[in-house]
């Protein structure tokens, strides 16, 4: 673990981002677009953290960000982002502009674990380790402050829980036993972080830091996470809306929505049962701001779509002496071009909790997320401001 108090006080320092899924759409998007703001090729738009308070709050600018990460896929992420070129998603100008770091962010790809494939008597034990030291190679590597691990990854199935998931003693000896897989891969990637002594971001749905044992290893071990499946698009917008309902007195009576798309995500969100953990994240929210258990989301898988989602939302709403009202959306865009500066965020604002102090969950980042951690508010104005209070309290507390 990286404790050394010269590395902590200074959240604008040399920082590592390690995607989990380096070589998928987002990251490649991500690793792009940051080496064209850093090179001043393009403006951070889209950046949360490009205005203030946050461009005062001392962050890691975003040329001292250095990308690696894991990976199961052989296809480069210079590869990917020329595919995503073709779809007409990155300006071509831009992925010549930065070939040159895509590649050298792809240089730092170790590969992941694939639990289909890595089928020997290596314990979970022994493959958190493996990426631990890859974690921890990096940083060494490049002179870094500190790392912070973003999952990036496919969508797994909702998790079946066992007793060990809520007991840690019981979770490493699981974890050190070649005949057993008590995690899923999302979270054997989790407890290399905490390994690594990284700080720690799902943006995806999958189990990930969210198992009770581990959660309770990253608080003791002085590890700053936050989670869960990145909110960009559809749910975003819901957020803004469903709170002006009822500020108006207004209730929802149905909320129904349909989300179509298709490359990695459509194929994966195909399988019934990984869709089951993207539909739980996007509706729980929705729930709790509106009150209405009539809330019916479908994710379909229209391959032809590429990396654009379309989403489709029918609002009905009950107003004054029972009268009827109904709002129509449609939001249409590169879900990539959405997720990825947000994840450059995320990687800035954890390592300013890193170098903090802070340990666990980081209710306050809920702002980037669908279902967050340790916080029920989904309302997006009240999020922001939280966001805003905790960086002008944290930077001040790691300049003082």
């Amino acid at each position: 673990m990286h404790d050394d108090a010269s590395a902590r006080h200074n959240a604008a320092e040399r920082t590592g981002i390690w995607f989990v899924g380096a070589r998928g759409s987002v990251a490649s998007t991500a690793a792009v677009g940051l080496a064209a703001i850093a090179d001043g090729q393009a403006p951070p738009t889209g950046c949360v953290t490009a205005r203030e308070p946050f461009t005062s709050a001392g962050l890691p600018e975003f040329a001292d960000l250095v990308v690696g990460g894991h990976d199961i896929s052989s296809v480069t992420m210079t590869k990917r982002a020329e595919c995503l070129v073709e779809t007409g998603m990155i300006p071509p100008r831009l992925l010549a502009a930065t070939h040159d770091a895509v590649e050298r962010a792809d240089a730092e790809v170790r590969p992941g674990y694939d639990p289909r494939a890595d089928t020997d008597d290596t314990s979970q034990q022994a493959v958190a380790e493996r990426l631990a030291a890859d974690i921890t190679s990096f940083r060494e590597r490049h002179d870094l402050a500190r790392v912070v691990v973003i999952d990036l990854s496919s969508t797994e199935a909702p998790v079946a829980l066992v007793p060990e998931h809520d007991d840690l003693d019981a979770l490493l000896t699981a974890l050190a036993d070649p005949a057993r897989a008590v995690l899923p891969a999302s979270s054997v990637s989790a407890y290399a972080a905490i390994l690594a002594g990284a700080a720690y971001a799902a943006f995806t749905p999958s189990a990930g830091m969210g198992i009770p044992a581990l959660a309770q290893l990253a608080s003791e071990r002085g590890i700053p996470v936050a989670g869960q499946d990145g909110k960009t698009g559809q749910t975003w917008l819901r957020t803004v809306l469903a709170p002006a309902f009822a500020a108006r007195g207004l209730k929802v009576l149905s909320w129904a929505g349909t989300n179509l798309l298709g490359g990695g995500d459509g194929a994966t969100l195909a399988d019934p049962d990984a869709v089951r953990s993207k539909l739980a994240t996007k509706s729980r929210g929705l729930t709790a701001l509106t009150g209405s258990e009539t809330t019916p989301l479908h994710i379909d898988n229209v391959p032809d779509l590429g990396d654009t989602k379309v989403a489709w939302d029918h609002v009905h709403v009950e107003g004054f002496l029972g009268s009827r009202l109904t709002l129509q959306t449609t939001w249409s865009a590169h879900d990539s071009m959405l997720a990825a500066p947000l994840v450059l965020d995320l990687a800035r604002l954890l390592a300013l909790a890193h170098a903090a102090g802070i340990s666990g969950a980081v209710p306050e980042l809920g702002f980037f997320f669908k279902d967050p951690w340790d916080s029920d508010v989904h309302d997006a104005a009240d999020q922001a401001r939280a966001l805003e209070e905790w960086v002008r309290r944290t930077s001040a507390q790691v300049r003082s």
